[in-house]
C-alpha cells in the first residue's frame, strides 16, 4: 500500500506501484445527489480515518455507448471501467514517491461533455510520474447532469448551467490548494486535455473563477480561435433547451425534476435531444455564457485579451474530427485552422505565439488514419495496453511526444536535450511540428 498523505479533509492512502503512488477517487467535493443536483459543487466535510484511494469509482452518469474506432480501443477492458454515477466527483493522483515542488498536470477527459471519464483504458500518470511531474484526471458532471439550464434553477441560484464546468474549477481549486502534500508545486499547474476536455481547458483559461491558479495550457483537437468545435451558447438559449427536458421529463417544479432518479434523468436524454435538436442544431449541453463562469464568447475573450497570459501548447489530427474528404491542404480543416489563428491571436496580443502540433501518424492496424483521439495513446505512453501492432517507431514516437509534453509542462517549453527543435507558431514562419514516426 502507499503511504498515507494528508490533505485538507483527512488522511488518505494510495496504491504503491514502485517509484511512484497513485490515488484512485480522491473525493473533491460533496456527491451532487439529492437536493445538491444541479447545484454547484459544495465542498467536503472532513472525514474521519484513513480514505483508502485504491479503487476506480464513480465515472459520471452516461450511457456508455460508443462507436468505431473509440468502442474497440478504449472501452474493451471491464478492469478499466466501472458503474456510473451521480456520486463522481473524485479525481486521481499519479505521484513520483520522491516528488518536491513538482510540476502538476491537471487533464480533463473529452467526450462531447455528454460522457467519458478521467480513468478510460488509454489514460494514466506513470510515464508523466517517470518524468518528475504528478499527474491529476479528473470526474466530472457531464449531459444533462452536467449542463442542464432552467429558469428554475437560474431563479434558484442567479443562475444555471455549468455545473461540470464548475466541478473542474473546483478539482483544479482542489489541486492547487492541496498538491503540496504530494509534493507538487500549486504555482505550477499544467491543465491539459483533448476534444471536449481542450474545450474545457479554453474555458477554464478565459473564465475569471480560475484566474491564477493555471501556470500553462495544452489544447488537444478542441482548441481555436475563429474557426473550430466552440459555439457561443447564450445562458437565455439555454435555458429555453432546458424548458423542453421539463417537458418531456413531465414535471411541474424544481423539486419534481430533482426526485427524478438518475436512471429515469438518462433515459429522458434522447427524448429531450428530439425536442432540443431542430433549434440547438449541434451540441449544445456545453459550458455556457452565465455571466459568472464566463462573462464573454469563447473569441470575444481573445479579442479582449482576457484570456490567461501563459504559454500555450496546442494543436489536432490529420484525420480529426472537422476534416471531410474534400479538403485538399490541412489548413482546410477548421479545427487546424482554428489551431493556426490561436496562436496568431496570442502574437497580436503582444504575447508568445503558441507551440502548434499535427498529428499525422495513421494508427497500425486499420484504415482509420490519426483519428479524433489517436494521439492519446501517445501522449499518455499506454501503447502497451492497446491491441495494435505496434512498431518500434511508435513506442519512439510516444517517447518523443511524452517529452515535448513533460518538458512544457516543467518550463512552458517543449524543447530538450535530444530532441527536434519546436520553434513558437509565429505569423512570420508559422512553423508547426508534425507528429509522426
Amino acid at each position: 500500500m502507499g503511504k498515507t498523505v494528508r490533505v485538507a479533509s483527512g488522511e488518505m492512502r494510495g496504491v504503491d506501484c514502485g517509484s511512484y503512488v497513485v490515488y484512485k477517487s480522491v473525493p473533491y467535493a460533496k456527491p451532487p445527489v439529492g437536493e445538491l443536483r444541479w447545484c454547484a459543487p459544495q465542498e467536503l466535510d472532513p472525514w474521519d480515518g484513513v480514505y483508502e484511494a485504491t479503487e476506480w469509482r464513480g465515472k459520471c452518469m452516461q450511457d456508455g455507448v460508443s462507436g468505431p474506432p473509440w468502442d474497440k480501443d478504449f472501452y474493451d477492458d471491464p478492469a478499466f471501467d466501472a458503474d456510473p454515477s451521480e456520486d463522481c466527483l473524485y479525481l486521481h493522483i499519479w505521484a513520483p514517491k520522491d516528488a518536491h515542488d513538482a510540476p502538476v498536470a491537471m487533464w480533463i477527459h473529452g467526450g462531447a461533455f455528454m460522457g467519458g471519464y478521467a480513468f478510460e483504458k488509454e489514460f494514466d500518470g506513470a510515464a508523466y510520474a517517470a518524468r518528475g511531474i504528478i499527474m491529476v484526471s479528473v470526474e466530472y458532471r457531464c449531459n444533462v447532469f452536467g449542463f442542464l439550464a432552467h429558469p428554475w434553477l437560474t431563479a434558484e441560484a442567479g443562475t444555471s448551467g455549468n455545473y461540470g464546468t464548475l466541478d473542474q474549477i473546483a478539482a483544479l481549486t482542489w489541486v492547487h490548494d492541496n498538491i503540496a502534500a504530494f509534493g507538487g508545486d500549486p504555482d505550477n499547474i499544467t491543465v491539459f486535455g483533448q476534444s471536449a476536455g481542450a474545450m474545457s481547458t479554453q474555458t477554464l483559461v478565459s473564465s475569471p473563477m480560475a484566474k491564477g491558479m493555471i501556470a500553462k495550457a495544452i489544447l488537444q483537437s478542441g482548441g481555436s480561435y475563429g474557426s473550430g468545435l466552440h459555439r457561443d451558447m447564450p445562458l437565455a438559449d439555454q435555458e429555453h433547451y432546458g424548458e423542453y427536458f421539463a417537458e418531456v421529463a413531465g414535471v411541474k417544479s424544481l423539486d419534481e425534476m430533482r426526485a427524478l432518479s438518475a436512471n429515469r434523468v438518462l433515459t429522458l436524454i434522447p427524448l429531450f435531444f428530439e425536442k432540443a435538436m431542430p433549434e440547438a442544431k449541434g451540441l449544445f449541453l456545453t459550458p455556457t455564457m452565465d455571466g459568472k463562469v464566463l462573462n464573454e464568447g469563447y473569441y470575444e475573450v481573445m479579442d479582449d485579451g482576457h484570456i490567461a497570459d501563459i504559454p500555450y501548447l496546442i494543436g489536432c489530427t490529420k484525420d480529426d474530427i472537422m476534416t471531410t474528404p474534400e479538403m485538399d491542404k490541412p489548413a482546410d480543416d477548421p479545427l487546424y485552422a482554428g489551431c493556426l489563428a490561436f496562436s496568431h491571436k496570442l502574437e497580436e496580443l503582444g504575447r508568445k505565439p503558441a507551440y502548434m502540433y499535427y498529428f499525422t501518424r495513421d494508427l497500425p492496424g486499420d484504415d482509420q488514419g490519426a483519428w479524433h483521439s489517436s494521439e492519446l495513446w501517445y501522449t499518455m505512453g499506454t501503447l502497451d495496453r492497446c491491441w495494435r501492432p505496434w512498431t518500434d517507431a511508435d513506442h519512439a514516437l510516444a517517447e518523443r511526444i511524452l517529452d515535448y509534453w513533460a518538458n512544457f509542462m516543467k518550463t512552458g517549453d517543449p524543447n530538450g536535450e535530444g530532441l527536434p527543435t519546436w520553434k513558437p507558431c509565429d505569423k512570420e514562419e508559422s512553423f508547426i511540428m508534425e507528429l509522426n514516426v
